[in-house]
């Protein structure tokens, strides 16, 4: 078996799919930008819709309230105060959205051991040292209502966390494997983490655009697993004490055996989707003030109750100063807070983002099957088809994707599969392009010796249809022969010889090449020429037909035109007639010579016969006489059955001979039909040696004939045929 070497196209076009979808699997932050900026585009066209009821609230500590209390850090004694207030106001639950990590410095405790160095102060010492401390009375305030405090994960230290106060049920893989890790943790005072309903950590991940796109559910604490703040949140304002995690090889979950990741988190009869390594997308809502409420109107209780009365509640900061502020897809800064308050506000609405696990994997398949498609149209169809469907195939991707993400908030990157199949369609539009005008050069140098200009154009644009060297082909022949050429030629000498026949075969040649044959060569008086190569012609024995009837057709033009000049002039005008022979049968085509000289030729038995047919019009009289099997193959045409068992001279096998009288129109008209009666009533008669009968039906047949070349004047004469079927009659 013959292995075939690729060609440089398939080389090329596999190495740009394959070099698109390793850059896909590896994902460098280009291609990652260039997804996630699809995704904030979507966002910024479809945020989610604010909830008028604002379940989550934020006590915020920003500039007017620092202006008001002072600077901070505030006394926790400050921050109990808030929390009173909203267990007062009947919060669902508060989270803190701060770490306390450090002993209040300001609690009495702090001020007494401040006042020991100065000895007139000692009373003072006495009476603060038996002061209860701000950490303790913020403690105190925390068991009034669910509070949650905050831990950060830091890669600074190796502190081990508290035990969570969530507990977990975890179906599947460890998710400590995929969560984000932390070798260690900053946690609140024992104090306030024994008195929390909660303990979350607050950290996150932008990107490294240093935007926040997504927030954690779950962290890796020092091998421990941990929520973060915004689901221990949810955790403690549902009143639920456990989340279900499931991972990759849980029930339900599609990983083929594989560690995909986490799939969900579930808190209740709340479900979070997440992506592998646990986290949140966020379904961001335009920033909204009201979801705001300054700290100093809780302080001083200028605030309305009924705003937090069954609302989640967060404290956090936008002071400029205190340097808690993000990005977001849709503001270039807004307070950390903030984030934590979209988080929950989604987890309560359940209006997600995801980035389904199969994802990845149906972008590189659509990828590479319409990157296969493209490149195969380029070579097949052409770039212009190549392009329309890659066109339809980029709309339709884009389309899919935003109705995806606007009505089912599914997150699919249209971008770099378009992006990719543009460069398989410019690689591959290049490389046809390159090695289209490389054929066209070739053709025009190789068959720019021997075939007609407009031949070599069609071949040039499509270099395809042609196959140089030799190959068997079902082929056409015509062979067109000056009658009496001799006699004609006397008295002319060699210059007004050349203008006789150059004027003569230049309208010939023209009829052949209109009618997409292809002229093999001129023979002094004669033609020859085939069709059905070099370039296929699925028609080539109806056009042979139609092009030899063109040719009798320009013939009796030609002789009227002659006739009328020699009368002008008061010279004899002798009538140029032309013999055509047509044949259809296997032939081997291709380049016949040498390197240094070639012809593009046929080569066949069925050449031999269509030269003998020509022949055989002398003997018959028809101006044009087809072989059997071009008779077959241009049925529609008109034509009369000759003679079915002629020898032609050379050959031992006879044929079957038709004479071509006409085109389809010609077939189809009542005259013909009245012919091929008389005609058919002729050939019996002929057969059955009925004498008197032929000579009653040559007659009918002359008048039918007569009677088709009124009613159709592009029919063959066939006086001649009759003629030579009346001297068979006399003969016999």
């Amino acid at each position: 078996m013959t292995l075939h070497r690729p060609s440089l196209y398939l080389i090329v076009t596999a190495a740009v799919l394959a070099l698109a979808v390793a850059l896909r699997i590896a994902d460098p932050d280009p291609v990652a930008r260039l997804r996630l900026s699809i995704f904030d585009s979507y966002l910024n066209l479809k945020p989610r819709e604010t909830d008028p009821a604002f379940p989550v609230r934020i006590v915020d500590i920003d500039e007017a309230s620092l202006a008001k209390i002072g600077q901070w850090p505030w006394p926790r004694s400050e921050l109990a105060h808030i929390i009173d207030k909203l267990a007062e106001a009947g919060a669902k639950t508060v989270a803190i959205d701060l770490i306390l990590a450090e002993p209040d410095r300001l609690s009495p405790e702090a001020l007494a051991r401040q006042a020991q160095v100065r000895s007139e102060l000692a009373p003072i010492v006495a009476e603060l040292s038996s002061l209860p401390s701000n950490d303790a009375i913020l403690a105190h305030a925390m068991g009034k209502l669910p509070v949650v405090v905050g831990s950060v994960g830091d890669a600074s230290t190796q502190r081990s966390p508290p035990p969570p106060k969530a507990s977990f049920a975890i179906a599947g893989d460890d998710p400590t494997s995929f969560v984000p890790s932390f070798p260690g943790v900053i946690t609140p005072l024992p104090v306030l983490t024994d008195a929390a309903a909660g303990n979350g950590a607050v950290n996150w991940l932008p990107a490294k655009d240093q935007i926040v796109r997504q927030v954690p559910l779950l962290v890796s604490l020092h091998g421990t697993l941990y929520p973060t703040l915004s689901l221990e949140a949810l955790r403690t304002g549902l009143g639920e004490k456990t989340a279900f995690v499931r991972s990759s090889g849980g029930s339900g979950v599609l990983a083929f055996g594989q560690q995909t990741g986490v799939d969900t988190v579930r808190v209740g009869k709340t479900v979070l989707p997440t992506s592998h390594d646990g986290q949140l997308w966020l379904n961001f809502a335009e920033p909204d003030p009201r979801r705001y409420v300054s700290a100093h109107k809780i302080l001083d209780g200028s605030f309305d109750p009924k705003d937090f009365a069954g609302r989640h509640v967060l404290i956090g900061a936008s002071a400029t100063g205190l340097l808690d502020l993000r990005a977001t897809p849709l503001a270039s800064s807004v307070p950390g807070v903030e984030i934590h308050a979209q988080a929950i506000e989604q987890m309560l609405s359940g209006e997600h983002l995801t980035r389904p696990a199969l994802a990845t994997g149906a972008e590189i398949l659509f990828l590479v099957a319409m990157g296969a498609l493209v490149a195969a149209l380029i070579r097949r169809s052409g770039p212009l088809n190549a392009a329309i469907i890659g066109c339809v195939a980029i709309a339709a991707i884009a389309i899919g994707s935003w109705l995806a993400f606007a009505r089912g908030g599914y997150l699919f990157d249209p971008v770099y599969p378009s992006l990719s199949l543009l460069a398989v369609y410019l690689s591959g539009s290049l490389l046809s392009f390159i090695k289209t005008e490389t054929d066209r050069a070739r053709v025009k140098r190789a068959f720019g010796h021997y075939l007609a200009a407009p031949l070599v154009e069609e071949l040039a644009t499509d270099p395809s249809r042609l196959k140089l060297g030799g190959e068997t082909r079902d082929v056409t022949l015509l062979f067109a022969d000056v009658r009496g050429f001799s006699r004609l030629s006397e008295g002319m000498d060699a210059e007004t010889l050349i203008r006789f026949v150059n004027r003569l075969f230049t309208p010939l040649s023209d009829i052949i090449l209109e009618h997409r044959g292809t002229i093999d060569k001129f023979m002094g008086d004669a033609v020859m020429a085939f069709w059905n190569a070099p370039v296929r012609d699925p028609e080539h024995a109806r056009n042979a037909c139609r092009a030899a009837l063109t040719m009798q057709i320009e013939m009796d033009r030609l002789n009227r035109e002659e006739a009328a000049r020699k009368a002008a002039a008061g010279e004899t005008h002798v009538p140029i007639r032309i013999g055509i022979g047509l044949n259809t049968g296997a032939c081997c085509v291709g380049n016949v010579g040498s390197p240094q000289r070639f012809d593009y030729s046929v080569l066949g038995d069925a050449v031999n016969v269509a030269s003998r047919i020509e022949g055989t019009t002398k003997t018959f009289g028809a101006p044009i006489i087809a072989g059997e099997t071009t008779a077959h193959d241009a049925a529609d045409f008109a034509f009369l059955e000759i003679d079915t068992a002629v020898r032609l001279r050379g050959k031992d096998r006879p044929e079957r001979l038709h004479a071509l009288v006409g085109d389809e129109a010609v077939a189809t008209s009542p005259a013909f039909r009245n012919l091929s009666q008389h005609y058919a009533a002729l050939r019996a008669a002929m057969e059955a040696n009925q004498m008197m009968a032929v000579s009653a039906e040559i007659a009918a047949c002359r008048e039918a004939a007569q009677a088709l070349a009124i009613a159709n004047p592009g029919a063959m004469p066939l006086d001649a045929l009759f003629e030579h079927y009346a001297r068979r009659a006399v003969g016999s």
